[in-house]
């Protein structure tokens, strides 16, 4: 079958407006349910007050109810007694009332019980006359029978619920889910709980895709996974097609030779678009077959969300009879230069942190397969098509991901890559909630260059000076010699060879790494492994282009242990814990000091007063060394002010 190359590509505006503009919401059937079932639903019609709310008279305080005009003339220097129902004759009465307790109908004001001194059982005196009406809800003050309550297509929240209680509802009718059919697609696909094989995927797309689908108002099926094949896919499609209002096919949207997507939609009814100029989402495709509305989502993770937020949310809301919502925005600073591809817009996911009130946005990884990547982001910075990228410095918008509120408790954390900020994270969650680490790799040399910029309020660093064979010190003089920083212990940990296990290629020291049947696997320049490395090279005499894959860098630890236990390489130099994480053996080659570097401001701060609880913690403490080869006893202590 000959390979289908895209469509003319079509920007994500055009795409999604000329995607919804072919359906609507009276596609949809309607459904009666019970108040409290209704959150989030959608009102199929406009709903009036069965009764008025509220539907008596009612105390509005603690008191005692009156007639306003049996109070008249009481002040503080001439106080009025009041005898209690039904004791009293026809004048100067009152009865003791609760807030919502309903006026008796000789009343039609109240007293609050503080201005009232009770005299005896029977008798009060009052100081001051009271106003018709006072301290008294009246009927149909919230609403009136017959008023118009909520409007056609009103989204209920919680308070909307009361309001529909409130006013005699108990059931409301509402427009139903819309019913989305979802497809994976692949020969490659694993179901979560099968045996990993080479070559095969777990299916998680699905899952995602779901959860989106229905927290936008959808409901989402997730059908058998379909081969690679365009008649069972067309099989699959026809089947689905009747009993939903949207079918969602995963994967085979591309120009390969095993992607169908296009074609089948194309065949069945009517493909719209194939490639939108958008990045990660481009393979996307939007159809039409049966007179429902079909999207080819692409199978990158990243991808696959990026066209469930953008067209299929936005398609949801257009059944749903819901405008497109913008979620909410802010202004950020881009610490570094971004480049980007012309023509094409781009989301780049970010962390989020509040700097010496500067609110900095550090870009994440931006693969398209790199889930991970947006449990970690905060938000989305969209790069124009027209923008060949965004320079440092530069004010960007930033699209939340979480609650503003959240982001402005997240700790930045730029620098040297240490499995022991994953347990200072974790502990800091446990003792002070609401508060986070958001970690990027920059190797040590970068905490320090992050630090001047004020683009980060930790980081960590394990430099040698190999003149005076100290930690760190040497160095934050020498290159942030202005900048106020605290230098604080966190751990001192075991470098060493990373190797198989048995160790097949019998590998002892760092002279082994010049063999010629040896391949190694290194850390990024800047990093203080690769400073350790090279400053052992130098002692050894051992000239670093006499190593096979000197040049193949990695940003962390548990990348280069990876490298290992896969086999792309045979050796690496990394610390103990990430050989013990991935069963690799490990060969000492020496002890280091990995310590936080604080900016100052931070550090005063409550939020710096939080981590160094946690770092000086029993529990840190306990949880690091239980990853083998750290020593934590020291951590907390401060070494250096600035």
């Amino acid at each position: 079958m000959a390979r289908k190359r895209y469509l003319k590509k079509t920007t994500l505006r055009e795409a999604r407006e000329l995607f919804i503009s072919r359906f609507d919401a009276s596609a949809l059937e309607t459904e009666i349910v019970n108040i409290d079932q209704a959150l989030n639903r959608v009102t199929a019609e406009a709903v009036f007050a069965k009764i008025s709310s509220p539907h008596y008279h009612g105390s509005a305080m603690d008191g005692i109810c009156v007639r306003a005009q049996d109070t008249f003339g009481a002040t503080e220097f001439k106080p009025k007694k009041l005898k209690l129902m039904p004791d009293a004759v026809e004048n100067d009465l009152f009865a003791f009332v609760d807030t919502g307790n309903a006026l008796p109908a000789w009343a039609d004001a109240v007293i609050m019980i503080e201005r009232v001194r009770r005299l005896d059982d029977s008798t009060v005196e009052i100081f001051e006359a009271a106003a018709p009406w006072q301290h008294v809800r009246l009927v149909g003050e919230d609403v009136v029978a017959t008023e118009l309550l909520l409007t056609r297509w009103h989204r209920l929240r919680p308070y909307d619920l009361g309001a529909l209680l409130a006013a005699g509802h108990r059931q409301v009718k509402v427009l139903a889910r819309p019913r989305v059919a979802i497809i994976p697609t692949g020969d490659e696909l694993l179901a979560p709980g099968d045996e990993y094989q080479p070559g095969r995927i777990i299916e998680f797309n699905s899952t995602v895709l779901s959860a989106l689908i229905d927290e936008a108002g959808g409901s989402a099926r997730v059908l058998p996974s379909v081969a690679d094949d365009p008649e069972k896919l067309k099989a699959a499609l026809r089947s689905a097609l009747p009993d939903h209002h949207m079918v969602a096919i995963i994967a085979g949207s591309s120009a390969g030779e095993h992607d169908f997507t296009a074609q089948v939609i194309e065949e069945e009814g009517e493909l719209l678009v194939h490639g939108i100029d958008v990045m990660p989402g481009k393979p996307a495709i939007l159809g039409f077959a049966q007179g429902r509305p079909v999207v080819g989502v692409p199978g990158y993770p990243v991808s696959a969300i990026v066209v469930a937020r953008e067209i299929i949310e936005a398609a949801l809301a257009k059944f749903l009879g819901q405008g497109y919502v913008a979620r909410p925005r802010v202004k950020a600073t881009l610490p570094k230069k971004m480049a980007s591809h012309l023509g094409v817009e781009e989301l780049v996911r970010v962390t989020l942190g509040r700097v010496e009130n500067k609110l900095v946005a550090v870009p994440l990884r931006r693969g398209a397969g790199v889930i991970t990547t947006m449990v970690q982001a905060d938000g989305l910075m969209r790069i124009p098509s027209l923008s060949e990228g965004i320079n440092a410095g530069e004010t960007v918008e930033i699209e939340l991901l979480r609650p503003a509120e959240e982001i402005e408790r997240a700790i930045l954390c730029a620098g040297s890559h240490d499995l022991s900020i994953d347990i200072l994270g974790n502990e800091l969650k446990r003792l002070h909630p609401g508060f986070k680490i958001a970690a990027s790799n920059v190797g040590s040399m970068g905490a320090l260059l992050s630090m001047r910029r004020s683009e980060t309020h930790i980081g960590g660093t394990h430099l040698l000076d190999p003149e005076t064979g100290d930690y760190n010190i040497p160095d934050i003089k020498r290159l942030i010699p202005n900048t106020p920083v605290v230098l604080i212990h966190l751990v001192r940990r075991q470098q060493g060879l990373l190797v198989k296990p048995g160790n097949p290629k019998g590998i002892g020291a760092l002279n082994d790494l010049a063999r010629n049947d040896v391949t190694f696997v290194n850390r990024q320049p800047g990093s203080g492994t690769r400073v350790l490395l090279d400053y052992q090279l130098q002692k050894l005499v051992l000239d670093p282009r006499a190593i096979r894959g000197y040049e193949r860098e990695e940003f962390t630890h548990m990348a280069v242990a990876v490298a290992v236990a896969s086999g792309l390489a045979d050796v690496g130099l990394g610390v103990q814990s990430a050989a013990h994480a991935l069963h690799l053996d490990f060969i000492a080659v020496g002890e280091e000091q990995y310590d936080l570097l604080f900016l100052r401001s931070f550090f005063e701060s409550d939020g710096g007063a939080n981590l160094l609880d946690v770092i000086g913690s029993a529990g840190f403490r306990q949880a690091v060394e239980a990853l083998g080869g750290y020593d934590a006893s020291h951590s907390g202590e401060i070494i250096y002010r600035q």
